[in-house]
């Protein structure tokens, strides 16, 4: 049976440039709560969610195509297992269109039957397809807050 680990793709009008530039832009979709930077190869960020953090590191940064954020360390205060996304990666690759860009996003290492993917799916959904989108279309998102 083929691993199934979580992703999500969809379009948005807006150009590359403008994609890339908002997915490094953590703090504006995903948690206003971040250390460290995570706009260029080797930038190490930790977000937080009150007891819950994730360490990160970009190990694959393709200018207005792709980046790659490797989970270091983490520690998800709700699960038996705290650690549980240390070793994941998650891929960001964009595809242009005519007026539009494609946002592939993978989480390599979060795959079913692990003890927080269903709420963890829901959670990337909102902040990928809706956070992010409306930071996109409207230029302001809805990360968690500090």
């Amino acid at each position: 049976m083929k691993k199934q680990d979580y992703t999500a793709t969809f379009s948005v009008k807006a150009n590359a440039k403008d994609v890339f530039k908002t997915i490094n832009s953590v703090k504006k979709w995903w948690s206003e709560d971040l250390k460290g930077h995570s706009e260029k190869l080797n930038d190490v960020f930790t977000v937080s969610f009150g007891e819950t953090w994730i360490t990160l590191q970009i190990v694959e940064f393709i200018q207005n195509e792709k980046t790659i954020w490797l989970v270091t360390d983490c520690h998800k205060h709700w699960l038996k297992d705290k650690k549980e996304w240390k070793g994941t990666k998650i891929i960001w690759e964009l595809s242009k269109e005519k007026k539009e860009t494609t946002i592939h996003f993978s989480h390599l290492g979060l795959l079913p039957g692990m003890e927080c993917y269903k709420g963890c799916e829901r959670a990337w959904d909102s902040y990928l397809k809706e956070s992010m989108v409306q930071l996109i279309n409207k230029g302001i998102g809805s990360p968690e807050l500090k």
